[in-house]
């Protein structure tokens, strides 16, 4: 990425607008360092020691379905992450191409709600992190410095965000490779390799838990992708976006199961990795709170375009400043600081569950945003009708996308496996929350029928001479 010049604002100066094509920069590479480093993280490696110690896989069988999950998971995020460049707007702004102005509101809704999620349960994290590696600064100083380190790069913005990840990607890269290699060139427990087995269930919920932790990311990828030149074209976005999203998935997930398997069995999966690692363990444990706050930096940025998203969909000429974001950067950082500060023991288990309910929600729109895009408008949408008050040529609400995303998420309830809601057939593989599947199924042939019969009306209409 070139340096930044001298008349370069130090914040980011755009918001939910479009990113003029003068204004691109950046290489397709920049993707791969972004979601390469912000996906080796304490919560990754966490859930990949659930691979054996709550799924009982073995190492094979563990592998096996992780690579699988993330890769087929890892689509979704690329072809989100490739519409960038082509678009020069913000994700869920976008989205008022198929669900009309203010049909898309409830998709930006979810999407903040989650973005807050994830930044309340990261910065408890980040608190506890930061107890662990000094016992003597207390926990509320500590999730407010979490806090505040997080608000700090998310209000600077997008050239911030990339740099720390470029280095991020060598820093956190090698970490890893250094505990693996610490791992296997020390003695490890005779059940290593034979702990667990294969049963379907566990395989099938560790391939589900990855295509599900990749579709997450989908909502904000084109955010980070929007100032590349347009001209880039769509393979070297998706390419980039492909590798570092799905490589540092698999690493993480893979290094919290070996990790898990060469300690006892029980032990707690970031115990396990400071017990396997030996030496290297606090130096692990002090990178992984600096990628926590990094990583938490996405999720107060995607928190606040959504919210200025849905304020300009009111206020179709008001174009936010920097003053703007950095208030509403602040006030959710005190919103999130209040409700961390009163947490429960179990709030990050608590939060998580609420937050992957949720992504009940994102599959169908998933779905309906990726068929449009490269389906049926190939790529070419009308950027001046997205900013229009009436909506342009999307007009206020596309009743069809409506739809189809509201009978997405209805399918799925029945096949649903999470902590706040159990459907009647959830148990149709035993521990296999597989609902993703049936709202991808369902919702895409249902998008793709319904927005080419009302294209192929238009087109009679037209023909005819009924339109204007």
């Amino acid at each position: 990425m070139p340096q930044m010049s001298r008349q370069d604002p130090l914040i980011e100066n755009h918001t939910v607008d479009y990113v003029p094509l003068a204004e691109r920069h950046g290489k397709a590479r920049d993707l791969f360092t972004l979601w390469f480093s912000t996906n080796i993280a304490p919560l990754p490696i966490v859930t990949g020691a659930m691979v054996a110690q709550v799924f009982h896989l073995n190492l094979m069988w563990g592998l096996l379905a992780i690579a699988l999950g993330h890769m087929l998971g890892g689509i979704v995020i690329a072809l989100a992450s490739a519409q960038g460049p082509r678009m020069g707007i913000p994700q869920m702004v976008q989205s008022r191409g198929q669900f009309g102005r203010y049909g898309a509101l409830l998709i930006v809704f979810f999407a903040a709600l989650i973005y807050i999620g994830f930044f309340i349960s990261n910065i408890v994290l980040a608190g506890k992190s930061i107890v662990g590696i000094v016992p003597e600064v207390p926990v509320p100083a500590s999730i407010l410095i979490g806090a505040l380190s997080a608000t700090a790069i998310g209000v600077i913005g997008y050239r911030f965000i990339h740099t720390l990840n470029r280095i991020g990607t060598w820093v956190m890269g090698s970490a890893l490779l250094a505990g693996f290699i610490y791992i296997f060139a020390h003695d490890l427990p005779a059940d290593f390799l034979s702990r667990g087995g294969f049963n379907l269930a566990g395989w099938l919920a560790t391939v589900s838990l990855g295509v599900i932790w990749q579709i997450s990311f989908s909502p904000y990828t084109s955010d980070y992708s929007r100032y590349l030149p347009a001209d880039i074209g769509i393979t070297r976005p998706f390419i980039a976006t492909y590798l570092g999203a799905t490589l540092g998935t698999i690493l993480s997930f893979a290094f919290g199961l070996v990790a898990a398997l060469a300690t006892p069995e029980g032990t707690e999966a970031m115990v396990a990795v400071k017990q396997a690692t030996g030496w290297l363990g606090p130096i692990l444990m002090v990178l992984f709170l600096l990628n926590i706050i990094s990583h938490n930096a996405l999720n107060l940025y995607g928190a606040v375009l959504s919210i200025i998203t849905s304020i300009q969909t009111f206020a179709s000429h008001w174009t936010p400043s920097i003053k703007v974001r950095v208030v509403l950067s602040s006030v959710i950082l005190a919103a999130c600081c209040m409700v961390a500060l009163g947490a429960s023991a179990d709030f990050i288990s608590q939060f998580i569950g609420l937050i992957l309910a949720l992504l009940l929600v994102l599959v169908p729109w998933a779905s309906i945003n990726l068929i449009d895009f490269y389906i049926i408008k190939r790529g070419h949408y009308d950027i001046a009708s997205i900013f229009q008050a009436d909506g342009g040529v999307y007009g206020r609400f596309n009743l069809h996308a409506i739809v189809a995303y509201f009978i997405g998420i209805l399918v799925q309830l029945p096949f649903a496996n999470t902590s706040l809601y159990v459907g009647p057939w959830a148990n149709l593989v035993e521990g296999a929350d597989l609902s993703w599947l049936v709202g991808l199924v369902v919702t895409v042939p249902l998008y793709y029928c319904l927005a080419t019969r009302q294209k192929t009306q238009r087109s009679r209409a037209v023909k005819l001479g009924y339109t204007d």
